[in-house]
Formats: C-alpha cells, sequence, structure tokens
C-alpha cells in the first residue's frame, strides 16, 4: 500500500493558498463573531498570513499566533503574529485552556479522514473554557455543486463536511452553541445572515467550548 503524502506536500501543491481574493473576507468574517473578550487567538493552517492581518487590523488588542506545517510560511510571517506555531492540528504544540479563540479558514477539508476527529479533539483542549472555534470549509452540497456537477475533492482536498454532520461531531467533542451562517463570496452581496445555506460556497460553523 502506498504511503499518503504528508501534510506539507500537500501544503505546497495549494497554489492558490497564497493567492485565493476572498481570504481577506473571510478574516473580516471571522472578526464578527469574536467574544468581546477574546484575546489569545490561533490560526490554524495561517499560511502567508494575509488573513491574520486583516484579523490585526479589525482586532488590534489580540495576541496572535500562527499554526502551519510549512516551516518556510512560518518564518515569513507578518509582525501581526506574535507567535509562529510548527507543527499539525492532530498534535498542536501548545499547553490546554492556551487560547480565547481558534479560527481555521478553509482547513478542515485538507485534513485526512482518519484526523478530522483528532484536530477537533485537539481544538477542544488548548481552548479556553469560554472560548469560541471559528471555522469555514466548502459546502458539499451548494447549489453551484449540486447543479453544475461539481465536487469538494480535488488537489489537497481530502474530505467533505455536510453541516449536519460537522454539527453533530462538534456536540460529540463537547462544543455547544453551534451556529451555522454562510460564507464564501456570495456573502458580499447576500450577507451571511440570509438563511438559504446553499447559495453559498462555503459555510462558517461557530462552536463555543462551555
Amino acid at each position: 500500500m502506498p504511503q499518503r503524502e504528508t501534510y506539507e506536500t500537500q501544503n505546497l501543491k495549494q497554489e492558490g493558498a497564497t493567492t485565493d481574493p476572498f481570504t481577506v473576507e473571510r478574516y473580516a468574517q471571522f472578526s464578527r463573531h469574536f467574544p468581546s473578550t477574546a484575546r489569545s487567538v490561533l490560526d490554524v493552517g495561517c499560511s502567508d498570513g494575509r488573513g491574520g492581518v486583516r484579523l490585526k487590523e479589525l482586532r488590534p488588542d489580540i495576541a496572535l499566533s500562527g499554526l502551519d506545517c510549512v516551516e518556510s510560511r512560518l518564518a515569513d510571517l507578518p509582525p501581526a503574529y506574535e507567535n509562529h506555531i510548527l507543527g499539525l492540528s492532530t498534535k498542536i504544540p501548545a499547553d490546554d485552556l492556551t487560547f480565547d479563540v481558534i479560527v481555521a479558514g478553509e482547513f478542515l477539508e485538507h485534513l485526512y479522514p482518519a484526523d478530522v476527529d483528532a484536530t477537533l479533539c485537539e481544538f477542544q483542549r488548548v481552548l479556553k473554557i469560554g472560548g469560541r472555534l471559528l471555522m469555514t470549509t466548502p459546502h458539499p452540497t451548494c447549489w453551484l455543486n449540486r447543479f453544475g456537477g461539481r465536487t469538494v475533492y480535488g488537489i489537497s482536498h481530502l474530505t467533505q463536511h455536510h453541516p449536519k454532520t460537522l454539527i453533530t461531531r462538534l456536540l460529540m467533542h463537547g462544543f455547544n452553541k453551534v451556529v451555522l451562517r454562510g460564507s464564501g463570496k456570495a456573502t458580499r452581496n447576500f450577507g451571511e445572515r440570509f438563511p438559504l445555506l446553499a447559495l453559498y460556497g462555503s459555510y462558517l460553523i461557530r462552536a463555543d467550548k462551555i
């Protein structure tokens, strides 16, 4: 049986990771869901840090840490990031109860199936009690996919996450108050509060550790 590729190799295949024009808007959306008391923030899969720069502009009082498995990206992170953490989401090099907020933009779909629950378990571990997890991931059954014959799977997209299933997974890992909102480019026209989730190519999922 062939060995699976490392996450570093998978990451380097993502040519659009540093050019995605929606990244900055995605992090602006994250900021709108921050608790008012949030200070310590972990950006999982921080890539080149463009999103974190926007986050710091909108929330200048936060202390931002970036987690990535590509060492060269961490070395080039902008000053918005106070801490650079080299590692994987399945075993985050951080103490229990460290962060007020975790953001993971378009990240979960890049995990191998066996690593999804391990990652959610780690998110729960390193979040403080009262902390918040914010993620976006592609919506497998959005209209564009359903009627356009498209799929979430592709280069470095290793899993897909149906909203109801992801809610259940988060509840199983001890999260509460799970909320869904639309994300993706449609938010420019409809806003995240427009109720028809199928309009959005991605969705935001918010969950609290309380």
